[in-house]
């Protein structure tokens, strides 16, 4: 596994602190068709839906000011009932504003997937400006035949602007529980404290890491792809894309270190070909 995910399978992860109103989403199964029980927004977040029934439910979150400036702490909550399907993305990149005081971001999700449902939680990546701090936190607990599609990363911020892995720390945890026995945690920390993230022995030439996670019975047949699939791939010496994977209780996870934010999303988006069936279209048709 790359030295840049520190972390690892099956230890605890620390408890969340009690916090800011939590924003909340339910969804579940009315005549046979996903649909949005309640919705509450608290800012600065705002909760889209665009999609509040259908074979799945299309739920984004958005940003009063555009991203997270200082001290702002949000929690969400999302609920998925038996048997319904719910797809939650963002409007665009969390931006994580300048914070020359170091007073952290931070945001915190816990959703629960009941029997036979499916979440897809695919948010854009998180975009950190210069001297900004960012912490969060992902809490999932699947019943034993829920699914779950998982995406988490992080660009090197506003490289245009000169600002390259320029931010003072991030700092994001997942953690997966199925039938309350944890299955997935992993910890993934960049401090500036130290020495620069840019340096050749952190993150060298690479601008953007992603994580992507399937588990559950609706995406066994791409679990079993995707694991063949990069296992046959040749290896590069000074790729502009390294890939690597691994099975976990369940499903797999898949790594994607890039040199760009264009080329890890068609890495990423080859692998999720079946969601447009899942969830009745393709997320991806108007973006990236």
């Amino acid at each position: 596994m790359s030295i840049w995910f520190p972390g690892s399978v099956g230890r605890p992860a620390p408890e969340l602190s009690s916090g800011p109103i939590p924003n909340s989403l339910i969804v579940n199964q009315v005549c046979g068709q996903s649909a949005v029980l309640s919705a509450r927004s608290v800012a600065p977040v705002r909760i889209l839906v665009p999609r509040p029934r259908g074979t799945s439910v299309w739920c984004f979150g958005s940003s009063l000011g555009g991203g997270l400036v200082a001290g702002d702490q949000t929690r969400l909550e999302i609920d998925v009932g038996p048997a319904s399907r719910c797809f939650w993305g963002t409007q665009s990149s969390t931006k994580v504003y300048r914070n020359p005081h170091r007073l952290p971001c931070r945001q915190d999700l816990t959703a629960s997937v009941a029997a036979r449902a499916v979440f897809v939680c695919l948010p854009d990546l998180v975009q950190l400006f210069a001297d900004s701090t960012f912490e969060q936190q992902q809490s999932f607990s699947l019943a034993a035949d829920a699914s779950l599609v998982l995406l988490d990363g992080l660009s090197s911020g506003r490289s245009a602007c000169g600002e390259r892995w320029a931010f003072n720390r991030y700092c994001s945890r997942v953690e997966i529980r199925v039938e309350g026995d944890l299955c997935y945690w992993d910890t993934l920390r960049l401090d500036s404290s130290d020495k620069s993230i840019a340096g050749p022995q952190r993150l060298g030439r690479f601008n953007t890491l992603s994580t992507l996670i399937l588990i559950g019975p609706e995406v066994s047949t791409a679990v079993a792809s995707l694991l063949e699939s990069v296992a046959q791939r040749p290896v590069f010496r000074r790729s502009n894309l390294n890939v690597s994977t691994h099975p976990i209780r369940g499903g797999a996870l898949l790594r994607v270190a890039a040199e760009s934010v264009e080329s890890a999303h068609r890495e990423i988006r080859s692998h999720l070909g079946f969601l447009s069936a899942l969830l009745g279209d393709n997320p991806f048709a108007r973006k990236w």
